[in-house]
C-alpha cells in the first residue's frame, strides 16, 4: 500500500516545528527516526494530515552535561547513544541497552526520542529511562514541560505527550561512581522485541546498596518499575539480601499477559529467575567480601 495523502514540512528550529503541530490541531506525526511511523504510513495505520520533520534541527540532536545529570537530544541516532564518549562516563546503562535495539542498520536511522515517545511495551529505551529515573523535556507553545519517565507511559503505546508538543531530549540524572547496571532481555531472535526483559541499576557503597532501579520491559502494557523492590533495597545490607524474595517482591509490579509469543505463566517464571541470576551474580560477591 502507499501512504495516505499528506502535508510535509522541514522546520529550522523548535519553536516553528511547535508551530506546525499546534496548528495541526493534533492531526500532526513527528518524523525522527521513522523505523516505526513510515511502515504505519505506508499501511495507512497513520494518516496524519501533517508530517512533521525534526531531523534538521540542530538543536535536538546534541548531547550535553548539566549541573545534575546528561542532556540527550531527541534526535540523536542509536548508534550514536552506543558510542557517545559523554553518555559512555555518565550513562553507561544506556549502550548497553542500546545493544540490544533492532539491528546495526535501523539504529542507523532510529533515535532515542522516537523510541521514548512510542511506548512499546517491549522496547529497551522506554524501560531504561524508567529505570533511571530519567525526565522527559517536551515544548509547545505553552512552553516546557518536564515529565518523570514513570508518569510518562500511561498504557500500551499511550503517553502523557500532547498532541501540540515535541519531545526535545532526555535529561537523565547522575547516579554515583561504581553503580552497579543490568540490562538482560529474552526473544526468540537478535533484534526481535523483549518477551521479558529487565534493566536494574544499584548504587553501593562498601556495606550495602543506598538507592535502586528496577525497570520490566515486555512484562505489561507499558514499561513498569518495581518500586516495591527498589524501597526494599535502599539501604539494604548485602548480607541481608534475599534474592528469590526479592525476585518475587520485583515481579509484584508487573503485569504480563497470555500472546502469541509467550504466556503469562512463562514471563513470570523466566522474569523470576533473569532478575535473581543476575542480582545474585552482580551483588552476591558483596555479601561474600
Amino acid at each position: 500500500m502507499k501512504a495516505a495523502p499528506f502535508d510535509y514540512v522541514v522546520p529550522g528550529s523548535i519553536a516553528e516545528a511547535v508551530d506546525h503541530l499546534a496548528d495541526a490541531g493534533g492531526d500532526a506525526n513527528v518524523l525522527a527516526g521513522g523505523q516505526t511511523l513510515v511502515p504505519l504510513l505506508a499501511l495507512r495505520m497513520a494518516t496524519p494530515t501533517l508530517l512533521v520533520d525534526v531531523n534538521s534541527i540542530a538543536a535536538l540532536s546534541e548531547i550535553s552535561r548539566t549541573a545534575t545529570g546528561t542532556r540527550i537530544g531527541a534526535t540523536v541516532r542509536q548508534n550514536r547513544v552506543l558510542t557517545d564518549p559523554v553518555i559512555a562516563t555518565h550513562v553507561p546503562v544506556l549502550p548497553r541497552a542500546t545493544a540490544f535495539v533492532g539491528h546495526h542498520q535501523t539504529r542507523n536511522r532510529g533515535t532515542i526520542g522516537g523510541s521514548v515517545a512510542l511506548g512499546e511495551p517491549a522496547a529497551e529505551y522506554p524501560a531504561t529511562i524508567v529505570a533511571l529515573g530519567a525526565t522527559i523535556e517536551a515544548q509547545s507553545q505553552r512552553g516546557t514541560r518536564h515529565i518523570p519517565a514513570h508518569d510518562f507511559y500511561l498504557g500500551p503505546y499511550t503517553t502523557a505527550l500532547e498532541p501540540d508538543e515535541l519531545i526535545t531530549a532526555i535529561q537523565i540524572p547522575d547516579w554515583p561512581p561504581g553503580t552497579i547496571t543490568l540490562v538482560h532481555e529474552v526473544t526468540r531472535r537478535p533484534g526481535d522485541f523483549a518477551l521479558v526483559g529487565l534493566v536494574a541499576l544499584f548504587a553501593v557503597d562498601a556495606a550495602r546498596i543506598t538507592r535502586a532501579g528496577i525497570a520490566w520491559f515486555g512484562m505489561g502494557p507499558q514499561p513498569l518499575r518495581s518500586a516495591a523492590a527498589e524501597a526494599a533495597l535502599a539501604g539494604a545490607s548485602f548480607a541481608d539480601i534475599d534474592f528469590a524474595g526479592l525476585a518475587q517482591l520485583a515481579l509484584s509490579d508487573t503485569d504480563p499477559m497470555d500472546d502469541a509469543q509467550a504466556t503469562a505463566a512463562y514471563r513470570r517464571t523466566v522474569g523470576a529467575r533473569i532478575f535473581e541470576r543476575l542480582t545474585r551474580a552482580a551483588l552476591g560477591t558483596r555479601r561474600a567480601a
